[in-house]
């Protein structure tokens, strides 16, 4: 690589070679024509040597172009920026006025003015970059600021952060547990064959009457109207609202008696079937709310009406974009083929005429999507009032996807946020040795910055919306992202602003009185770990991945866990634990092809066995065997299942001094299939669509379910 490219390179934070998360380290070089082309989507040519010069030079400048940046992220402690401006002003009144955008407080402010000496010459004229301390005490929040240098103004963004996460108080006095759950899996005699949102009311129910205090939940968020098909909670269209599948169309106030039982064998069928039928279910419940919508808009409910004008307000330009998305995909998605891209030009771009006229002659279709967000929000809502009423110290604890589809609402209305032609992945490992091409429309760091992080804190604050904590999936991407070009098979990491990212997570914790959990299982960068731990950021800490020699030794022993950790079990991406005994796993993976050979099957089985004794040893060791339950052999060839296996982890588990432990109910229920494989889609592997064993209303009546709870509340 030339050391002119690798200059730009490391000046815009892209990698020119990176070491995988594998135990043997091994290091990949990025070859060039991946690093020229993210410098261009970065908006610097590199396609030449020249160019690339030309680059290095205008990037030297570009601080001295622009006399303050779109925002400034600085701690609480120490509030200042800099202002570049022609260095004939330097020696002007100053004059900056604040006002708080959380409060609309205007505060009377203090600041030094401080001259490092800094001068620029650009074109013919000298420039001099000022800093700004301001020197008395402002509040956490976002500020508006207005800067008079004599007759010149100035404006810009402070965030003003605090300098870590908010700390709920339950998590320091004491050891709290809850559940793990996919609402999508959940089983009851009342749903409509999906788990919803009264489904999740009566898991906080639940949830109260065992003792527990926390609901871990995957990604709510709205997915693909017309293909409900594509169900992965972590391919959305928009991470800024909910998915209406999860709405009870009972539960919706304009149903009524007769509208169930048109489609009562419908339901039966659906709420019968093993796997959750998206394609069945998702239109159906559209179908029932294209009808309480006509009665909707034609009612007397004058509150009703009320809440939903003071939502659409509320949500503002964000959800007429989703709405305005939706309606145009739905007319288009049986005639054109490639999504939003492949529309007509004029509808490409949600700014143009024709999707302004589109808007006033579609407006009745528009505003039916927007009801069906609005009775969503309203039942979750409901289902966190009851949170609150019954105490859960924590309750539901969301999860935030690290990117969106990228034939998505939030690529159409903001494409110029992302990089285009390109897509979030992971890079080569052990299990994937040609990476994964995930295909999720991932920022840019430049372009977002420019908007003063506006959208990333939208982001946030929706997913915070109605949570105690927050997981952030993959929160190494706060720091750096693995990206692919979509016309390459291979890519490499792409740097955003940690410190400043950090700082905003921080700040919408605070403000939102939201605990953080960072999904960090992956290729970590050295001293990232650090980094979470000084913001009070959780990181999520698995039963798997606490080994020694990366996975290879034995179990970590209790006592040995990280104690700023939630911690389970597994995830939804692993097999559960009667599917890991047994070696189901491997099989299926050997089926797939994702084990390439006898040999490397049977090698697989051998490590298993290893595994499952020194499994065995740890629980030993530990002491947690049910006394009533004991088992009578060790059954390490996977011949048998131990007895009070379920039991003996989660006492092994809930000890840990992590202050959350949520126990997956599949788990608990002897689950042996997986939810979600990763490296596989629907065609091999049903993922997103399992649902859970026993029905709600039973749970609490089965005998797993007690014996689980009873031994995980002797540990907490």
């Amino acid at each position: 690589m030339e050391n002119k490219l690798q200059e730009l390179a490391d000046k815009l934070g892209i990698a020119t070679k990176f070491v995988d998360a594998g135990l043997v380290k091994k290091e990949y070089e990025i070859k060039d024509n991946i690093i020229r082309f993210f410098a261009e989507q970065l908006g610097y040519r590199a396609g030449t040597s020249e160019d690339v010069e030309r680059s290095l030079s205008s990037y030297e400048k570009r601080r001295w172009q622009k006399s303050l940046e779109k925002i400034y992220v600085v701690e609480q402690a120490a509030v200042n920026f800099d202002l570049v401006i022609p260095a004939e002003f330097e020696n002007e009144d100053f004059e900056l006025r604040l006002k708080c955008r959380n409060t609309d407080v205007s505060p009377d402010v203090s600041f030094e003015v401080i001259n490092h000496e800094e001068y620029q010459l650009v074109g013919k004229t000298k420039y001099v970059k000022l800093h700004f301390l301001i020197t008395s005490p402002l509040e956490i929040g976002y500020y508006d600021a207005d800067l008079r240098v004599g007759a010149k103004r100035y404006r810009t963004v402070l965030a003003v952060t605090p300098k870590r996460c908010y700390v709920n108080p339950a998590l320091t006095e004491r050891k709290l547990w809850g559940f793990a759950v996919q609402l999508y899996s959940v089983r009851s005699e009342r749903n409509w064959g999906v788990g919803d949102f009264t489904d999740l009311a009566e898991l906080v129910r639940i949830c109260h009457r065992a003792g527990a205090d926390v609901i871990g939940l995957n990604p709510l968020n709205v997915l693909s109207h017309d293909f409900p098909e594509n169900a992965s909670p972590y391919q959305s269209i928009s991470r800024l609202f909910l998915n209406p599948i999860y709405i009870d169309i009972e539960a919706v106030p304009e149903f009524g008696a007769a509208d169930k039982a048109e489609v009562e064998s419908e339901i039966y069928e659906l709420r019968q079937s093993e796997l959750i039928q998206y394609e069945h279910v998702y239109p159906l419940k559209v179908r029932m709310l294209e009808k309480m919508y006509e009665r909707f808009k034609n009612g007397s409910d004058v509150q009703r009406h009320a809440e939903y004008e003071d939502f659409c307000r509320k949500e503002g330009v964000e959800l007429e974009k989703l709405a305005v998305f939706q309606c145009l995909y739905n007319e288009n998605a049986q005639k054109v083929r490639g999504g939003w891209r492949s529309w007509e030009e004029e509808y490409r771009n949600p700014h143009s005429l024709a999707v302004k006229e589109y808007m006033h002659t579609h407006a009745d279709r528009i505003e039916f999507f927007k009801f069906m967000q609005f009775e969503a929000w309203r039942q979750f809502s409901q289902a966190r009032r009851l949170v609150d009423e019954l105490g859960l110290k924590v309750g539901f604890y969301r999860d935030l996807a690290v990117g969106v589809g990228q034939d998505s609402a939030e690529l159409w209305s903001e494409p110029g946020l992302f990089f285009a032609e390109a897509g979030a992945g992971a890079p080569p490992d052990a299990f994937f040795p040609g990476g994964q091409k995930w295909g999720l429309g991932a920022f840019n760091p430049n372009a977002l910055k420019d908007d003063a992080y506006a959208p990333f804190i939208r982001i946030l604050r929706a997913n915070m919306h109605n949570a105690g904590a927050l997981r952030i999936d993959h929160v190494m991407s706060l720091m750096r992202l693995y990206i692919i070009p979509d016309k390459e098979d291979v890519g490499t990491y792409v740097y955003y602003n940690l410190p400043d990212m950090l700082g905003i997570v921080a700040l919408e914790s605070a403000l939102h009185r939201c605990s953080i959990v960072g999904e960090s299982i992956g290729n970590v960068p050295d001293g990232f770990l650090d980094h979470l731990d000084n913001k009070n950021i959780y990181s999520l800490s698995v039963l798997w991945a606490e080994r020694k020699d990366s996975g290879w030794g034995d179990f970590n022993r209790p006592s040995e866990y990280p104690a700023n950790a939630f911690v389970s079990v597994g995830t939804h991406d692993m097999a559960p634990l009667r599917m890991w005994w047994f070696g189901y796993d491997i099989e299926q993976a050997f089926q797939l092809g994702m084990i390439e050979d006898e040999q490397a099957r049977n090698d697989a089985y051998k490590k298993r066995e290893a595994d499952r004794w020194k499994l065995l040893s740890a629980l030993d060791e530990s002491g947690v065997w049910p006394e009533d339950n004991l088992r009578k052999g060790n059954y390490l060839y996977g011949e048998a299942y131990p007895e009070g296996m379920e039991e003996a982890v989660h006492r092994f588990v809930a000890r840990t001094p992590c202050p959350v432990f949520l126990a997956q109910l599949e788990d608990i229920l002897h689950v042996e299939k997986m939810q979600n494989l990763p490296g596989t889609d629907r065609d091999k592997h049903p993922n997103w669509r399992r649902k859970l064993p026993v029905n709600l209303e039973r749970l609490e009546g089965d005998i797993a379910y007690v014996r689980n709870i009873r031994a995980i509340k002797r540990e907490r």
